[in-house]
C-alpha cells in the first residue's frame, strides 16, 4: 500500500511576524529551572486571589435557577448587559463623576477576554502590514509583540521620569509627515499607569498634550490613542492621575483598555474597552469571528462580585498586599545593590514592577553573561529590558531589567534580589 506524498508545511506570514517570541522563551527557561527564583513573572499575588469573594459570587448565582442558566449559555459579542452597567458604573467612579456626565452609549462599552484581546482587536482592525504605531521606549513587550504580529512598522518615542516625552512625539509626528508617512500612523500606544516595564505613570500635565498631538496630526484620518490602564487600580501612593480618555472631550480620539485580571482575578479572564463610535461595529465584528463574545459564565460571575458590594473591598486588599511587595523590593535593592557602582531603579507609585539600570556597558539580554550568571549560579530570573524597546536590536538600550514583585512572598522577593545583587557584582568585577 503506497502513501500519499506529505508537502512541507506552509505558514502564513503573520505566523512569521509572531515568531520568535520572548515569553515563549521566559516560559520554557521556568520549566527547565524550576528552582530558579523568578522576578520575571507578570503574575498576581496568588495569595490576594478572591477565593471567598468567588465562592460567594458562585453560591449566590447558583441560587437561582434561571440565572444559572443564562450564565452557561451562549452569551453577545459585546458582553453581558448586566454587567455592562456595572462596569460603566465603576468606570464613572473612576472618573470621579456621575454615568450621564461621561457622555457614552451603552454599546460603546465593549466586555473582553482581558484587555489583551481588547489591544488585539484594535490593532486588527486599524493596522494593515506597513501601517505605524507609535509606543513609549520602553513600553509592554507582549503587545509589541502582538503589533509585529499584524506587521506594524513600530516607533519608539524617548521617555524620562514623567513617562512619553510630548516633545519627542511631536518632533516623531513633523519627521512622519515630512518623509511622506503620516498617512501611515494609525494610533499611539500609551500604558498610562504604573506602566509595565517602568513603573512609570505619564505625567497629569502630559495627558492632554498627547491627546492634543493625535487630534492636531489628524490631517489625513483620524490617529487614535490607545490607553492601556490596566494598572490603574493598582495605585499605593502618589498623584491620582486623570485618564487620558477624560482629556478627550469629543470621545472620539481615545480607546481605553482595562482588565479585572490584576484587580480581581486574571482567572476570569474579564476586561473591557471603551470605543469610539465608529469603531464598535468593527471591534465587535472581528470580536464575533473569533469568539461569539468572551465567556458568558465569568460576566455573570463578576456581575454578582460587583452587585454584592465585593469588588472594592478586594481591591483594597489588593492594595495593601502589593504595596508591601513593592516596599519588600525597594527595601531589597537599597539593602543589596547601593554599593554596586551605576545601578540605579525607578521607585513606583503602583502597577507590579520596578525598573532597573545597571552601567551602560553591562548588557542584560538572554544571551549575555549577566542573564546566564543570573539563572545558572544565582537561580533568579529577571526580563531583559531590551525587549521592552520597538526598532532595531542595534538601537535598543540593552542594560535594563524589569523586576515584579507580584508572585514571590516577601522573603522571596528578599531572597531574589540577594541572588540577582550577587548575579550583578560578579559580572561588574
Amino acid at each position: 500500500m503506497s502513501s500519499a506524498a506529505v508537502g512541507t508545511v506552509r505558514l502564513s506570514q503573520r505566523w512569521e511576524w509572531a515568531s520568535h517570541q520572548a515569553i515563549g522563551f521566559l516560559m520554557a527557561q521556568a520549566v527547565d529551572n524550576p528552582q530558579v527564583l523568578s522576578l520575571a513573572a507578570g503574575l498576581v499575588d496568588p495569595l490576594s486571589l478572591p477565593i471567598a469573594e468567588t465562592r460567594q459570587a458562585f453560591e449566590h448565582l447558583w441560587a437561582d435557577p434561571v440565572r444559572a442558566r443564562h450564565a452557561l449559555q451562549y452569551g453577545t459579542t459585546g458582553g453581558s448587559g448586566q454587567l455592562r452597567h456595572r462596569v460603566a458604573e465603576h468606570f464613572a467612579r473612576l472618573e470621579g463623576v456621575e454615568f450621564s456626565q461621561l457622555g457614552l452609549r451603552p454599546e460603546q462599552l465593549v466586555l473582553t477576554t482581558g484587555s489583551q484581546q481588547l489591544l488585539s482587536l484594535v490593532g486588527e482592525i486599524l493596522v494593515d502590514p506597513g501601517d505605524i504605531v507609535l509606543v513609549a521606549a520602553p513600553t509592554y513587550f507582549a503587545y509589541l509583540g502582538t503589533l509585529q504580529g499584524l506587521g506594524a512598522q513600530i516607533v519608539p518615542i524617548a521617555t524620562d521620569a514623567g513617562g512619553m516625552r510630548i516633545d519627542a512625539l511631536e518632533q516623531t509626528f513633523a519627521r512622519l509627515h515630512q518623509q511622506g508617512d503620516l498617512g501611515r500612523v494609525r494610533f499611539v500606544y500609551s500604558v498610562s499607569y504604573y506602566e509595565n516595564p517602568s513603573g512609570i505613570s505619564l505625567a497629569a500635565e502630559r495627558r492632554g498634550e498627547l491627546v492634543r498631538l493625535a487630534r492636531e496630526w489628524s490631517r489625513e484620518h483620524r490617529i487614535f490613542v490607545l490607553e492601556d490602564a490596566a494598572y490603574r487600580e493598582l495605585r499605593y501612593d502618589g498623584p491620582e492621575l486623570p485618564s487620558l480618555w477624560s482629556c478627550d472631550p469629543s470621545r472620539q480620539q481615545v480607546i481605553y483598555a482595562q482588565t479585572f485580571s490584576k484587580s480581581f482575578s486574571p482567572g476570569l479572564r474579564v476586561g473591557c474597552g471603551i470605543l469610539p463610535v465608529e469603531l464598535v461595529r468593527p471591534v465587535c465584528d472581528r470580536k464575533g469571528n473569533e469568539d461569539f463574545g468572551s465567556s458568558n459564565f465569568s460576566q455573570h460571575l463578576l456581575t454578582q462580585v460587583f452587585e454584592q458590594g465585593l469588588y472594592q473591598p478586594h481591591v483594597a486588599q489588593v492594595q495593601e498586599a502589593y504595596r508591601a511587595k513593592r516596599d519588600a523590593m525597594l527595601a531589597a535593592a537599597d539593602r543589596y545593590f547601593r554599593g554596586l557602582p551605576g545601578v540605579t531603579w525607578v521607585r513606583p507609585h503602583g502597577g507590579l514592577y520596578v525598573w532597573m539600570t545597571l552601567p551602560e556597558s553591562t548588557a542584560t539580554g538572554f544571551d549575555s553573561p549577566l542573564f546566564q550568571v543570573a539563572v545558572k549560579e544565582e537561580q533568579v530570573m529577571y526580563v531583559p529590558g531590551e525587549l521592552c524597546y520597538a526598532g532595531p536590536q542595534e538601537g535598543r538600550q540593552r542594560n535594563q531589567m524589569r523586576l515584579s514583585y507580584g508572585v514571590q512572598d516577601l522573603p522571596g522577593i528578599d531572597e531574589g534580589m540577594r541572588r540577582l545583587a550577587n548575579a550583578v557584582a560578579k559580572v561588574l568585577r
